[in-house]
């Protein structure tokens, strides 16, 4: 975006606008505000391992994971409320609730205690200092005298109210979004707040944008069709000028294998048919979970292939881990990178060690790293606390010695050895083909700082922890293999859609919450993706919960019109055509195959 609006629009340097998230402009009044916010310059902001690390010191010990993080999520979910601590207390109705809010308290003191926020802060501190100080917010509407909002109806409640602070009753804004592509309820979306918009803005003005460029007219019929079950505060149809394009493909198929392999034979078969790259395919599912079969039939074919959505490699716990201590290195005052680094692998510096460090540290006007090098402070923890720190220094020093001297990959291997790290890593793992897997990602790390050589250890290590939310792998010319979800915004000539089933998609926990609506709003998500070809298809049978069982096509199949279809069986004669072509393109591919 920022690239677009340099191509289009000459600006004078530092008059160009602002481009960015909620939580990046959040961000960026927590840095001029931090005063007010009662923090000081340079906090840091924890990740959600940060987060959980906290929540798990605080609770008891012995505390199960996932109850370490249904509490991070439990107060996850009270901050995007726009509360804090005393109001999350006076609003709880629960035993649940009561226990997360005393949580959020003493999890809120310990961030104070670090000079750290959370992601979450990013938004609320921000929305609570303008909805306290009429003076201010009037300030930061004078500083930001524009808003264009992209995606509105994946906003949350806090961000529609940091709107609202920041447009002021005039109503400076202009919003584009679209309620029947709201598919992030589960992650706290609020799509009412267009309805909201329209009651507190009675002077709005709604464009309504029906002209589509990207698909044919054949599968903006079938997604109208689909869609116009919902209800719709806003009606609208889109239309496109293309022409129809081929029928929406429907295939029944004995299980995931057979219908693994029946995508990848049409990808092969489009393909080369249409001269198209791999890249303008994409195969969409409901969960990850589903992506392992249509992986093994893609290999066997040969098609390359890019997974999006699995663990991203810089959020495996062992490169995190090595990561911190990069940063360390680089920098003695990164608070966050300290904290994580200081406790992996685990030493005798606790929880309440670490908020008595960082009570002495703010009383002293210096940064956790630093503070922990001060005999004088060191005496004031308990002994083996202050042994562990010392040991965790001498390692630090040591490696901070080696800074430009070799290259920034070699680091990587020696900290790695010397650290602990890959001692504990072994430690962790069950068994040797575990602790090689784990152990290669931070031979990979390894070879990405080799590949960057040119950038300083603590440059790159920074532009890494920057990068630790986003999906850094470029796919380039390879089929995607996506969820629904993960989709969104994105395009392709060929789609398909597999697990087309009931209890698949829509997804069983959908239906037993009353979800449908949102449902049926990804797979209209999903059918928009496609340009010129879909295909859809289900299993007749399969496991569930380890169990073989009868399948049934998704109940959303009934809703799509019959004449845009072409389903297996019902036209004999054109399944035969196509069963020849795919034939004919197989045994070309294998030719293929046996000519390498």
């Amino acid at each position: 975006m920022k690239q677009r609006l340099a191509a289009r629009v000459r600006l004078a340097p530092g008059s160009e606008p602002i481009v960015c998230t909620f939580h990046a402009l959040g961000l960026r009044i927590l840095q001029i505000e931090h005063a007010r916010a009662g923090l000081k310059r340079g906090f840091s902001i924890f990740d959600s391992d940060d987060q959980a690390g906290i929540v798990k010191d605080l609770l008891v010990d012995g505390t199960r994971p996932d109850v370490v993080e249904a509490s991070r999520q439990g107060i996850s979910r009270v901050k995007n409320a726009g509360l804090d601590p005393d109001q999350a207390l006076a609003a709880a109705r629960t035993v649940v609730e009561r226990e997360i809010a005393e949580l959020y308290r003493r999890y809120q003191a310990r961030l104070a205690a670090f000079n750290a926020v959370d992601f979450d802060d990013l938004l609320r501190l921000p929305l609570a200092l303008l909805e306290a100080d009429a003076e201010l917010a009037a300030g930061w509407r004078e500083r930001i005298r524009y808003l264009l909002v992209d995606e509105c109806q994946d906003s949350n409640g806090v961000q529609y109210r940091l709107l609202r602070q920041l447009a002021g009753s005039t109503g400076r804004f202009t919003c584009v979004g679209d309620d029947d592509q709201s598919i992030y309820a589960w992650r706290g979306a609020e799509p009412e707040n267009l309805e909201r918009m329209g009651e507190d803005y009675p002077d709005l003005k709604i464009i309504k944008l029906e002209q589509n460029y990207r698909c044919s007219a054949r599968i903006l019929r079938v997604a109208n069709a689909l869609i116009e079950h919902n209800p719709h505060a806003h009606p609208k149809r889109l239309w496109s000028d293309r022409d129809d394009g081929p029928p929406i493909r429907v295939r029944e198929c004995d299980n995931a294998e057979q219908e693994a392999e029946r995508v990848a034979a049409e990808i092969e078969h489009r393909r080369r048919e249409w001269e198209l790259p791999f890249s303008e395919f994409a195969v969409l599912f409901r969960g990850n979970h589903q992506s392992r079969v249509i992986e093994k039939a893609l290999q066997r074919l040969r098609i390359p292939y890019h997974l999006t959505g699995g663990t991203a490699f810089l959020d495996r716990g062992e490169v995190k881990d090595a990561l911190a201590w990069m940063r360390v290195l680089a920098n003695p005052d990164d608070d966050a990178a300290f904290l994580r680094a200081v406790t992996t692998p685990k030493r005798a510096v606790g929880g309440t060690s670490l908020a008595r460090l960082a009570e002495l540290a703010g009383q002293s006007g210096m940064p956790l790293g630093r503070a922990a090098t001060s005999h004088s402070l060191l005496k004031q923890l308990p002994a083996r606390a202050a042994a562990g720190l010392v040991e965790f220094n001498d390692i630090v020093t040591e490696l901070r010695a080696g800074l430009g001297h070799g290259s920034a990959a070699d680091l990587v291997r020696t900290l790695i050895e010397r650290s602990g790290l890959l001692a504990d890593l072994r430690s962790q793992c069950k068994d040797e083909a575990s602790f090689q897997r784990r152990r290669e990602n931070l031979e990979e790390l390894a070879d990405w700082f080799d590949a960057e050589a040119r950038i300083g250890p603590g440059e790159l290590a920074a532009q890494l922890a920057l990068l630790a939310h986003a999906d850094r792998g470029d796919p380039g010319n390879q089929v995607r293999l996506m969820s629904l979800h993960a989709a969104k915004g994105l395009e392709f000539e060929c789609v398909f859609i597999v697990g087309f089933e009931d209890g698949v998609l829509p997804h069983e926990a959908s239906l037993e919450e009353g979800r449908l609506e949102e449902e049926r709003r990804l797979l209209y998500v999903g059918i928009t993706r496609a340009k010129r070809y879909l295909q859809l298809s289900f299993s007749r049978g399969g496991q569930r919960h380890g169990q073989s069982r009868r399948l049934q096509a998704s109940r959303f199949l009934d809703e799509l019109p019959v004449a845009e279809l072409h389903r297996d069986g019902v036209d004999p004669d054109r399944d035969a055509e196509l069963r020849q072509q795919r034939a004919q393109s197989h045994l070309a591919a294998i030719a293929e195959l046996l000519a390498r």
